[in-house]
């Protein structure tokens, strides 16, 4: 009699303890190799540029005060020889369109060259790793200085950079603050240290806002902060010409002696060597495709380009190309043929009609402003003569850079006249109130409100002039 056969043992399912992913990541400290090349040469002409332009032009004078002034206090805008009131908001709004559209064309043509070239964190960021580099080394030297433990040379060091750093950033608060409040007077309260309170606030705070963005946060803010990379990358198409690795000449990757035959070897054109990796300000590696947090700075093609060079390879691994022209192997021709596309055209009419107004507004703009009030407590009242008087109060806004005399006048109504002085003299760039009587005969109109015109004439301008519009009472 056999034996019954064992009974199977029960299925095991072993347990698999679950992670949870962490909901932000731990950031990993880059250490941005230095590079050189068109690129970056370009890179530096933009930095010197705007540098130069935001620390130089706040001390720049025009027609005995600052060339450039937001005075918030006077709230008066002085930009060289024009004055803009709270009036003249209007140009503020087509400054903002003409940005926008300005941003639109330039991703639609080739990506973020905004964030790459020109934008605040890049050219901050870009100064403080100078400053970095040249105090504690190239890239090799500053990762072994912060594998060591502390040491006097190594406090040294880092305490030089703080110092550096902090230095520049203040300098950089106290120039923003010196485009608001007159760069002089702010470098006087400095000295007498009679600094206002909001003054003090906005240089620490710009301040620390670019020592802390340039100098620690840095490609974080372009990965998580700034929202130009969603909005621009949305804008893309596969026209757009952005930064791409060329992965059918290029793979596959590997190793080589300059001196091997490596196509017979099965090998492409990129070496392995990870350079482009290290120049990368952001950490990312450029041959793993289109990434968003790639800036488009192009330290990759200026790295890869130089050890072409050095292997005897043809450039250009690394390049400005579009999806389409990687994929259809396209020549440059090809290439500026498909960015002429209808979108580019029509952000290029959109823009160029803008920009056309806007210069057409300034240029046309009249140095003139007049507002009339009338005066509340007494609407209308009979004076000698049997004539009718309606008190008015004249905000007469001399927007040119010098001293002007206004003729007034008034029509509208037969036998209308002023009852006041005719010539009212304002200084430059300032409002000045003008109470003005005007006499009619009490059978000049229609019993109530009649429309009525103040003229106001610039002497010897006869081209500035104003034509405002209010109501005479008559009983």
């Amino acid at each position: 009699m056999n034996d019954p056969a064992p009974a199977p043992a029960g299925k095991v399912i072993p347990v698999v303890p679950v992670v949870e992913d962490a909901l932000y990541e731990v950031r990993k400290r880059i250490y941005p190799r230095s590079v050189s090349g068109a690129f970056a040469t370009w890179r530096w002409i933009l930095v010197w540029f705007t540098q130069i332009l935001f620390y130089g032009l706040c001390w720049l004078d025009w027609n005995g005060r600052q060339a450039v002034l937001f005075h918030l206090v006077e709230r008066k805008f002085y930009i060289f020889g024009w004055v803009f009131w709270p009036q003249d908001v209007f140009f503020l709004a087509l400054i903002l369109i003409i940005s926008a559209f300005a941003l639109f064309l330039f991703t639609a043509v080739a990506g973020r060259l905004w964030c790459g070239y020109a934008c605040p964190q890049t050219v901050y960021t870009e100064i403080f790793m100078w400053i970095e580099e040249k105090i504690e080394g190239d890239r090799s030297k500053r990762m072994k200085l912060d594998e060591q433990p502390m040491s006097g040379r190594k406090f040294r060091i880092k305490a030089t950079k703080q110092f550096a750093w902090i230095a520049f950033a203040l300098w950089t608060g106290f120039t923003f603050v010196g485009y608001f409040t007159p760069v002089r007077e702010l470098t006087q309260s400095i000295a007498s240290w009679s600094l206002g309170p909001w003054e003090t606030f906005w240089i620490f705070f710009y301040g620390f806002a670019t020592y802390g963005n340039a100098g620690y946060m840095r490609e974080q803010v372009c990965k998580y902060m700034c929202p130009y990379a969603r909005f621009q990358g949305v804008m893309f198409d596969p026209d757009t010409l952005i930064i791409t690795y060329d992965a059918e000449r290029g793979d596959p990757r590997g190793a080589r002696n300059k001196k091997l035959d490596y196509k017979s070897a099965g090998l492409g054109d990129c070496v392995d060597c990870g350079i482009c990796v290290q120049v990368c300000p952001t950490g990312i590696d450029i041959r793993k495709g289109l990434q968003y947090e790639c800036i488009g700075c192009a330290a990759c093609i200026d790295a890869c380009d130089q050890v072409m060079d050095k292997m005897n390879y043809p450039k250009g691994l690394i390049r400005y190309s579009t999806e389409h022209a990687i994929k259809e192997h396209w020549g440059k021709k090809e290439i500026i043929a498909h960015l002429m596309r209808p979108r580019t055209f029509i952000y290029t009419g959109i823009l160029g009609i803008v920009v056309a107004g806007f210069i057409y507004g300034l240029t046309t703009r009249i140095p003139l402003r007049v507002d009339v009030i009338r005066d509340r407590a007494s609407l209308a009242r009979e004076v000698e003569d049997g004539k009718i008087e309606n008190v008015f109060r004249l905000q007469v806004m001399n927007t040119a850079e010098e001293t002007r005399r206004f003729a007034l006048g008034v029509s509208g109504l037969s036998g209308i006249e002023l009852g006041s002085d005719a010539v009212v003299e304002v200084p430059a760039a300032t409002t000045k109130g003008v109470v003005v009587r005007v006499l009619a005969p009490g059978d000049a109109g229609k019993t109530g409100s009649n429309p009525i015109f103040f003229e106001i004439k610039a002497i010897n301008h006869e081209e500035v002039f104003v034509r405002e519009k209010t109501t005479f009472l008559l009983p």
